[in-house]
């Protein structure tokens, strides 16, 4: 047996045809749509692009052979492991794989049946993992963070339940939400496509999984990878999908081309296994009421229920980490019922003096901007007055690198003086005053 360096089980491949669990028409159709499409003729070269065992790809092609759809060329090729028979499409199985593509332009990867890719969701499932205060504190490194949000933040990512992470604007709840995706540290499996009902819905998006480099064959090798896991799955990273004011609840159902007659799986499945981030709530073109009821079933029943072309509906697991991020206050953008419905709720405020000035230290550090008492004290005593003293974690960065800029224009060593906090400053915030027409 296998170990992998993490802790999910791989999805054992397929030893034999039956073992698919796919209709074997399907199957058929897509081997001669590969053929067709990719021009491959070698047993070896069409088990790599169907992702199947060469036994198994070997067992298709001799049922179409049996079915006059494929026949061997009479010639053997030598490849880096042996000799191999050429294979190719006859008449008849050529006017059936133009035939298969008119009903669809699918071909490449076998599916994985959707009852089959729900045992590997349980396998990876995002509440399978186990998350330390040092992981988490790791992964947020980069951020000064007061220990009691770590505190709430914790238990909120190990649940693998949903977040609302609210409070005023510029005070890293975006950046809070990346370093939770990278705590989470393990590989899962992402299908490169699934199956239902006959039909193929492409899940593995490369835009949002992030897969782990292959290991590949070396025939002098002692010890051989192949056969290790089902090659229809890509290794990834647990995914991140993120999303802003452009989510609308169309975005959350399947996608289909109507001209290759294909189905593209919605952001939340291609999330399966890792997080879901809706920043900005509040900002969409749907109100967030709407938004949040179109996640109840999901979040509450691990399930989510999609349609086909066809309007027929289907479950699909539900297993991603949600997490909900806003500048409003959530009284003003649900009802009681929604906000029941998610599981933490934690308040992201701005630092107090103590941490800004550690976030202000940190940035100058790293920019290489000396720092000068006189103009920070002239920054605390003069200039946060006049803001009631909110402090928010974007505004060190910018400060400091309104400063860089100013440094460079004049032509002078990188440098802060009052007379630089206050030309910064003024470009912090738009004065509230009444434009002239």
């Amino acid at each position: 047996m296998n170990v992998q360096t993490n802790a999910v089980l791989a999805p054992p491949p397929p030893r034999t045809i039956a073992a698919m669990q796919i209709p074997v028409v399907i199957m058929r159709d897509i081997l001669l749509k590969t053929m067709f499409r990719k021009n491959v003729s070698l047993v070896s070269e069409l088990a790599k692009s169907v992702c199947l065992p060469p036994n198994v790809t070997q067992e298709l092609i001799d049922m179409g052979r049996a079915q006059g759809l494929i026949e061997a060329m009479g010639t053997l090729k030598a490849t880096a492991v042996n000799n191999e028979m050429e294979y190719q499409l006859t008449d008849s199985g050529k006017a059936r794989a133009l035939d298969a593509l008119s009903q669809s332009e699918y071909f490449g990867a076998m599916p994985v049946p959707l009852e089959v890719y729900r045992e590997q969701v349980q396998r990876q499932s995002i509440r399978n993992i186990q998350i330390t205060r040092e992981q988490l504190t790791g992964a947020m490194g980069h951020l000064i963070l007061p220990p009691k949000l770590l505190d709430q933040l914790g238990p909120a990512v190990g649940s693998g339940r949903s977040i609302l992470m609210y409070g005023p604007p510029g005070n890293g709840k975006s950046s809070i939400s990346n370093g939770i995706r990278d705590a989470l540290g393990d590989k899962i499996y992402v299908p490169r496509a699934i199956e239902y009902s006959g039909q193929v819905i492409t899940v593995y998006d490369p835009i949002v999984h992030s897969s782990v480099e292959e290991e590949f064959d070396d025939p002098n090798s002692l010890r051989r990878t192949t056969g290790r896991y089902d090659t229809r799955y890509v290794r990834c990273e647990r995914p991140t999908v993120i999303t802003g004011g452009e989510l609308s609840l169309s975005m959350l159902d399947l996608v289909y081309n109507s001209t290759a007659r294909t189905y593209q799986a919605p952001l939340q499945l291609k999330s399966t296994g890792g997080v879901f981030i809706v920043d900005d709530l509040g900002r969409q073109a749907e109100p967030p009421q709407a938004l949040v009821n179109r996640w109840i079933v999901p979040l509450e029943e691990s399930k989510d229920i999609l349609a086909l072309q066809s309007g027929e509906k289907f479950e699909v697991p539900f297993d991603t980490l949600v997490i909900f991020s806003t500048n409003f206050h959530p009284n003003e953008i649900f009802d009681k019922a929604a906000l029941r419905r998610i599981f933490f709720k934690i308040k992201i405020d701005g630092p107090n003096q103590e941490d800004f000035l550690k976030i202000f230290a940190l940035i100058a550090r790293k920019k290489k901007m000396p720092l000068d008492e006189k103009a920070l004290l002239h920054l605390l005593n003069n200039k946060y007055p006049t803001i009631n003293n909110n402090y928010a974690n974007y505004q060190p960065v910018f400060l400091i690198d309104q400063m860089i800029a100013i440094c460079e224009f004049e032509g002078i060593p990188y440098q802060m003086t009052p007379e630089l906090i206050d030309r910064a400053w003024a470009n912090m915030f738009v004065r509230d005053e009444s434009i002239v027409h």
